[in-house]
């Protein structure tokens, strides 16, 4: 089975996806779209960013690598009542199904930067995207000291080595990296903009379930946990993982949790 396809379908993302629709609708405002465009959602999930670009009147497609997140976002656009909003299997690396030059906007908030071979992502998400539209990525950064790299530095200290040869998701928040995959899919270095932008997980609940959220339905910390549970160190990750989210919890309510996260945003325009 693909490793990527299996990681996403384990547990639940639309847990951890609830505490981001709000920064996904304003993401999704700054952004810019609008009505009547053609937009591509790609690494979708249930729609964070999908939903709230349809609600603007967009015509948007969702594609994502897990079936169970595919079938929430379709969901999500039925309860909506959004006929202009509509999901389905891909695979970033190959959207095979989906003609050249077709979309006003390519959208990748946090999924596609996970798809393992990042050079044939730009290729395809240049190639699908019209000539003189817009390519938008979110992408964590590596090292960055806010909430999500340092989930993922943390939960990699607890987790076997990866594979020879495996390309590590957070390259993707290096602006040369960046720079020399677009080259790569013939966009010129000027064609492309950095910005410093932020995602806060908002919960009504606090810090501790949130962290209790991602051990039981977020892929990657999944995974490392089932690891350090062969080590008899899950109670070390999660006193370290409980740590970091009160420590950077900005809510004035203690029941509560607002943590602002760091990304890269990348504008590429095609």
């Amino acid at each position: 089975m693909n490793a990527n396809k299996a990681l996403w379908e384990q547990g639940d993302f639309t847990r951890i996806a609830d505490t981001m629709r709000e920064s996904g609708e304003a993401l999704v405002e700054r952004i810019g779209v609008v009505k009547g465009q053609k937009v591509l959602d790609v690494g979708c999930g249930d729609g964070t960013t999908a939903v709230p670009a349809a609600k603007r009147g967009a015509d948007v497609l969702g594609v994502d690598i897990a079936a169970n997140l595919v079938a929430a976002g379709n969901r999500r656009a039925q309860e909506h009542g959004l006929n202009n909003c509509k999901f389905q299997e891909g695979d970033a690396c190959q959207l095979h199904d989906l003609p050249d030059a077709s979309f006003d906007v390519t959208i990748s908030i946090f999924g596609a930067m996970f798809a393992p071979r990042p050079f044939d992502v730009a290729k395809e998400v240049v190639r699908v995207t019209r000539p003189g539209g817009r390519i938008v990525m979110g992408n964590w950064i590596p090292n960055d000291p806010t909430l999500v790299a340092q989930i993922l530095k943390i939960s990699s200290a607890y987790t076997p080595p990866p594979p020879e040869g495996f390309v590590s998701p957070m390259t993707w928040g290096i602006e040369s990296h960046v720079i020399e995959r677009f080259a790569g899919a013939g966009i010129k270095r000027e064609r492309i903009e950095f910005v410093r932008d932020t995602f806060t997980f908002r919960s009504l609940n606090p810090p501790a379930a949130l962290v209790d959220d991602f051990r039981r339905y977020y892929g990657p910390t999944m995974n490392a946990f089932a690891a350090a549970e062969k080590n008899d160190r899950a109670d070390a990750l999660l006193r370290e993982l409980e740590a970091l989210f009160a420590s950077q919890n900005e809510s004035r309510d203690p029941s509560a949790t607002s943590i602002p996260a760091t990304f890269l945003r990348v504008t590429v325009t095609r």
